[in-house]
């Protein structure tokens, strides 16, 4: 009687895995997606990484809550000069949390730009820019640059005197570069001052041109670090590439698709280049 109970509970038990299973099964057998997820989520890494490489994902974490607070606040928010300041305030005043919202917002820009100074800090002193790593340190640099291009673009949309006059410094402040100075303050402004037309085109490039860009770039930096995995502390045994086995595949925790790693172990214990 008993067996037969658990028999028929197992039974219950592979119906319901079917049935949670059959629609991941029918996503995968047409996209692939569950096993490129499997493989983003499920990979090797050092053993003696620490709280440091979790810089990244704390900026990746700080950028979505961005992008969220930013689409809530897009919903609410006119840019156009004579209504831009009284929408910020009914955001603020009248909106349920609308408050934390915007606080988030605000706020939030400025731990995004320190985490991403903190994440690039740390990869610079573990020596992780280096090969075969350059080009990710190339785009983590452009991302920065571009972040902060998305914040100086966002200050000017609250409309009020000081995101008004830091404008204007920081146009004239592009306008005195060589060259393209005189055309790149001229394009910010959009015409002879600051009026309807700037506050267009910094909220057009803030909620649509930046934005785009910098997920293009997150994508990018992911895919890189997916492809040559995390690189060990300077302090470790295993960065040092001591105790090598040539018998053995020197992944070092850099399972990509072509294993680098492999490689540059060699090169690092005196071996010959095939």
């Amino acid at each position: 009687m008993a067996t037969a109970a658990r028999n028929k509970k197992s039974a219950r038990r592979r119906q319901l895995e079917a049935a949670i299973n059959y629609p991941i099964d029918w996503l995968e057998e047409r996209s692939g997606l569950i096993g490129g997820l499997r493989y983003f989520l499920f990979r090797k890494v050092p053993g003696d990484t620490g709280w440091w490489h979790t810089l990244g994902s704390a900026t990746l974490t700080a950028f979505l809550v961005q992008a969220l607070t930013g689409v809530i606040l897009a919903m609410y928010y006119k840019p156009d000069p004579q209504n831009a300041y009284q929408s910020i305030q009914h955001i603020t005043n009248d909106l349920t949390l609308g408050w934390l919202v915007r606080g988030m917002h605000k706020w939030g820009a400025s731990v995004f730009i320190i985490l991403m100074f903190f994440h690039m800090a740390r990869v610079f002193l573990f020596g992780a820019y280096k090969y075969p790593r350059e080009l990710n340190w190339i785009i983590g640099v452009t991302l920065l640059a571009v972040g902060m291009l998305e914040g100086f673009t966002g200050y000017l949309l609250p409309w009020d005197q000081t995101a008004y006059w830091a404008t204007v410094v920081g146009i004239n402040l592009n306008g005195t570069a060589p060259f393209l100075g005189p055309f790149l303050a001229d394009f910010l402004r959009g015409g002879g001052e600051i009026g309807t037309e700037t506050l267009a085109r910094f909220y057009s490039m803030h909620m649509l041109l930046i934005p785009g860009l910098i997920f293009a770039l997150i994508g990018l930096h992911l895919y890189l670090v997916i492809r040559l995995g995390v690189s060990s502390p300077p302090w470790s045994r295993e960065a040092a590439g001591s105790d090598y086995d040539a018998d053995e595949p020197a992944t070092n925790g850099r399972s990509g698709l072509t294993q680098p790693a492999a490689r540059s172990g060699w090169r690092r214990n005196g071996g010959d280049d095939v």
